[in-house]
């Protein structure tokens, strides 16, 4: 049947094979249902979809089409599927996104090591968040921080629910879309935080705009970092959602690429602010060495917090670009092993190259560090230290006086010493 009904579909993609036999069914009666269940040809194909051919695809020419029908349950090299009307029925399925033990070892150790990096980052930025108020631009850079951490972290924790929810014997498409909702949404304020550390170095650089206060600027930043993910992601839901074109059928719970490209919603706004952080590290560092540099302390720590974000930055922004290019790669080429695994290796290990660039690698972190820790010993010290002196005067308080008979301490003074002597 292949020669009479080749897998071409409405995107005429050539990576789809007919991986069941098809099924001509006709009936007399008035039939508004049907399940069918397929046994499949290829157990190394994966991303089974149902179809039906439909004679007016392609301008006549005929292909398949899964409109009407739905995928019930994939187990045991078996396919169910259900549609609402007769005709000739089979399953495509592809190559993409294989699933291989190498694969999913990397990506498991990785979003771990991820995880823990955050939460570390997390951490320290906790321990040194009083101190780093004192500069107005070190404040704003640590809070830039803290929501990349954040967003990078609660993103790895819905992948995870995501991965288990895709894995379960049972479909579950209203949690499979929950889950690829706020990965979706929490990768992007990934990215607009990423943008506004950015436009931070821009405005202390070349000081386009002046007399924004930190209320202002938190709030611009707020609004980048949330809320344009926010619109962002409830769009790309409510266009495909209702179409049933929002997320990938039964492989994992993300946006969707074959039918409606939901996935350009990210792919797109997160590609373009890695161009917009390139531009702006680029004029950013020509400012910086035309500029002289000041002579005061208070210039001196500014230039130092430029000069961090602008590291952050030029690491950063092109390690996430070539993450998510890789990403690009694997939508061009999804049966290449091995831009699965590179893209799985550098995703995962996001949150540690934020922990060692954006916190670990600045020196006055490390010193707040340095100087919190001694604090914290010399208070242990002072503590035990005044511990033991009160300890050591209650005792010579408590030890009786020499040539006293009898336990207690008996005091007189002089004058009283000097009466007895004359009597």
């Amino acid at each position: 049947m292949d020669n009479v009904l080749p897998a071409r579909e409405e995107a005429n993609s050539s990576f789809n094979s007919i991986n069941g036999r098809v099924a001509l069914i006709q009936s007399s009666g008035k039939i508004n249902n049907i399940s069918i269940t397929f046994d499949t040809l290829n157990d190394n194909l994966g991303n089974p979809k149902c179809v039906f051919w439909n004679f007016n695809l392609l301008d006549g020419l005929g292909g398949w089409d899964d409109e009407g029908c739905s995928l019930v349950v994939f187990k045991n090299k078996t396919v169910s599927c259900n549609c609402n009307h007769l005709t000739s029925f089979s399953i495509l399925m592809s190559p993409k996104s294989p699933k291989n033990l190498p694969l999913d070892i990397i990506t498991y150790i990785g979003v771990g090591i991820s995880m823990a990096s955050l939460v570390i980052c997390l951490i320290i930025e906790a321990v040194i968040w009083r101190k780093i108020r004192r500069n107005t631009t070190s404040y704003l850079r640590h809070v830039s921080i803290v929501n990349i951490a954040v967003s990078l972290l609660i993103a790895n924790i819905w992948f995870i629910v995501g991965a288990f929810i895709s894995e379960a014997d049972q479909a579950n498409p209203p949690a499979c879309s929950a889950a690829a909702f706020f990965i979706h949404f929490f990768y992007l304020s990934l990215f607009f935080w990423m943008l506004a550390s950015a436009l931070l170095l821009f405005y202390r650089t070349v000081s386009v705009f002046d007399g924004l206060s930190k209320t202002a600027m938190l709030a611009i930043g707020f609004s980048l970092g949330y809320g344009v993910p926010l619109i962002i992601a409830t769009i790309t839901i409510a266009v495909t959602a209702p179409k049933e074109e929002y997320i990938r059928d039964i492989e994992v719970c993300w946006l969707n690429w074959d039918e409606s490209r939901a996935l350009l919603a990210f792919v797109v706004p997160a590609l373009l602010i890695v161009l917009i952080n390139f531009i702006i590290l680029v004029v950013v560092v020509y400012k910086m060495l035309r500029r002289r540099v000041g002579a005061s302390a208070a210039q001196a720590a500014e230039k130092h917090v430029l000069v961090v974000i602008a590291r952050c930055l030029a690491v950063l922004t092109p390690f996430f670009g070539l993450t998510w290019g890789l990403g690009v790669g694997i939508m061009i080429d999804p049966t290449n092993n091995g831009i699965h695994i590179t893209f799985a290796f550098f995703n995962s290990l996001q949150g540690f190259f934020i922990l060692v660039f954006g916190t670990l690698l600045d020196k006055k972190v490390r010193s707040e560090l340095t100087s919190t820790s001694q604090t914290s010993q010399s208070r242990t010290a002072s503590t035990s230290a005044g511990f033991s002196f009160s300890n050591l005067r209650i005792f010579r308080k408590l030890r009786p006086k020499r040539g006293s008979s009898s336990g207690l301490n008996v005091s007189s003074n002089a004058s009283e010493s000097q009466s007895f002597a004359n009597t």
